[in-house]
């Protein structure tokens, strides 16, 4: 079972970055050259505590649909969000913040996951699927960092 583990420093306050994490807006941008979008469930916005959203996108040349959950939530320290259905047999993120200074969170992502297919999907992930989400994840991180330094969260959170 891969394990990805990812920290991003951010000169933002804890809340801000907490919120954009949770935007779906915001993924939606983050993932727009994939094609990513919203589909069913929370399909913008926040997502909070219980909600589910099912995104639809192009990736290693295939459409697919996942719907995840978000199943734990402390604010603004943590949330957890876990596939419901889609193409991994499993997976669970866990989305951890920490407020280093008041103008500086400590965001770290840990992606647990098990690829479909038994030993094929192990295969595939040793020869690509990690270094994949590894880098899905990262373009995520730099684009909440890209809008909460820049002050363009306020676009996305003002009013919800």
């Amino acid at each position: 079972m891969p394990r990805i583990e990812l920290h991003t420093v951010v000169r933002a306050p804890i809340e801000v970055v907490f919120d954009l994490s949770r935007s779906v807006d915001l993924h939606q941008l983050s993932q727009s050259h994939h094609g990513e979008r919203a589909v069913d469930g929370r399909t913008s916005g926040l997502i909070g505590l219980g909600e589910s959203v099912t995104w639809e996108a192009v990736h290693l040349g295939v459409r697919q649909r996942l719907t995840s959950r978000i199943e734990a939530m402390e604010r603004p320290r943590h949330f957890r969000d876990s596939m419901v259905r889609g193409a991994f047999r499993r997976f669970d993120h866990d989305h951890h913040f920490e407020a280093l200074k008041p103008l500086e969170t400590r965001m770290t992502d840990v992606f647990d996951y098990t690829a479909p297919w038994g030993l094929l999907g192990r295969l595939a992930d040793v020869l690509f699927l990690e270094g994949y989400m590894r880098n899905l994840l990262g373009e995520r991180n730099r684009m909440i960092r890209e809008v909460a330094e820049s002050g363009r969260y306020r676009e996305l959170l003002d009013g919800v």
